[in-house]
């Protein structure tokens, strides 16, 4: 289980991801304070598996979580201070965003192993 940003590390498949690809507005007004918030939060939730996020220079950010499946992801879409930070997004802080939910059933991966 991954709680950090990076590359999260999941059990084997299946399980379900989580794609939220946004477009910032150019308004912070606790933005990141949020965000980090709704991490921590997310990642106490039963059924979360991990995060991975990026953001490029031109405001357009991609978020993957990851989680064991739908009955978790419900849980975590009607979590209360969920619904304030989504309602928050559409008030100040996206200028467009779209989310989609994909059932992973292959995963594969690679990982050097550090120089000694």
């Amino acid at each position: 289980m991954s709680h950090a940003t990076g590359i999260a590390t999941t059990p084997p498949p299946p399980y379900y991801a989580v794609i939220f690809t946004a477009k910032r507005t150019a308004v912070d007004h606790g933005y990141g304070e949020m965000a980090a918030k709704m991490v921590d939060l997310g990642s106490r939730y039963d059924g979360f598996l991990g995060i991975e996020s990026v953001r490029g220079a031109d405001g357009v950010g991609i978020t993957v979580s990851y989680w064991r499946d739908e009955a978790a992801i419900l849980a975590w879409k009607r979590d209360t201070e969920h619904q304030k930070a989504q309602r928050g997004g559409r008030a100040a802080w996206y200028e467009r965003f779209e989310v989609r939910i994909a059932k992973v059933e292959r995963a594969y991966g690679f990982a050097r192993e550090p120089a000694t």
